[in-house]
């Protein structure tokens, strides 16, 4: 089954409230995507791509990817 990329969403929060992003807007600038994809890869209605991982990484540094993701199988709703 393929694989994808979700998003560990209770450690992007404490990272992004420790960053000092106190809004999804806030830290969307920082990451240089849409407010609106923070707001639904946050929610699970959105897969984080590439721009969304590079953004965050940036924003988040010193955190790292297997810090912020996880590789998991792919559901039928992925597709």
């Amino acid at each position: 089954m393929p694989k994808t990329i979700r998003l560990r969403t209770k450690v992007f929060a404490k990272a992004a409230l420790l960053a000092g992003f106190t809004s999804d807007y806030a830290l969307a600038k920082a990451m240089e995507v849409n407010r609106s994809t923070v707001a639904r890869v946050l929610s699970g209605d959105l897969r984080p791509g590439p721009a969304f991982i590079g953004g965050a990484l940036t924003a988040l540094a010193p955190m790292q990817f297997d810090d912020l993701f996880e590789v998991v199988q792919a559901s039928d709703r992925d597709h």
